[in-house]
């Protein structure tokens, strides 16, 4: 994979039918090295530190790939950033990328945490009601990497596979195990046990396997 954009912004307003919230969906791309910590770009931030950010959700990424597609449904030309995302990603989608790869992006050493959960503030930035749920049912969502090694990343990086877990599940599949095949226990299972997933995944799984799962 090659980092075809590099995208930070900081908390803006935004209306939303009739309310205002303050959302980072807003991101600009940069065209030079930016530090990046254990929780952030420099020059980015999270509004709502609640349901974003934090170590298990650092850097939000998206494949450049899906943009021909979103611009199509959506009868606009969309810019790197579009998503809300950290790193455009070109040279790979979401059945390319497994829950718990290391990968080397410069001078920083990530981890795939999880699959991105579009939010309502998506919505907003496009002005489409639905967008989440149209990304949820596409399976483009993006991911999310934890920092294992803070260091400096550019546009144009290369991301080199450093480590992938034995018996690697693939963002696609954690998609479709959490949103489409609900009672895939043995899928379930599986991504339970899958190295490097992150805790509010893993909650909401094992609350599922809990409380509609079959006995063991």
């Amino acid at each position: 994979m090659i980092i075809r954009s590099l995208n930070v912004g900081l908390p803006r307003s935004l209306e939303w039918k009739g309310k205002t919230v303050n959302s980072s969906i807003f991101k600009e791309p940069v065209l030079k090295p930016v530090s990046l910590d254990e929780l952030n770009f420099a020059g980015n931030g999270q509004a709502d530190l609640v349901n974003h950010g934090g170590p298990d959700k650092a850097v939000n990424a998206y494949f450049a790939a899906h943009y021909p597609y979103w611009e199509q449904e959506l009868g606009r030309t969309l810019t790197p950033g579009a998503f809300g995302e950290n790193l455009t990603l070109a040279g790979a989608t979401e059945a390319d990328v497994c829950i718990g790869d290391v990968w080397r992006a410069g001078g920083a050493v990530l981890q795939v945490s999880q699959p991105r959960i579009p939010c309502y503030k998506l919505a907003a930035r496009h002005g489409v009601d639905d967008l989440p749920e149209r990304v949820i049912a596409t399976g483009y969502t993006g991911f999310y990497f934890r920092v294992l090694t803070p260091g400096v990343v550019a546009p144009g990086d290369m991301l080199e596979l450093v480590q992938r877990p034995a018996a690697a599940i693939s963002v696609a599949v954690a998609n479709r195990i959490m949103h489409h095949d609900k009672q895939d226990w043995a899928g379930v299972r599986a991504l339970l046990a899958a190295a490097g997933l992150a805790a509010a995944w893993r909650e909401m799984l094992s609350t599922r396997l809990a409380r509609h799962g079959p006995a063991t």
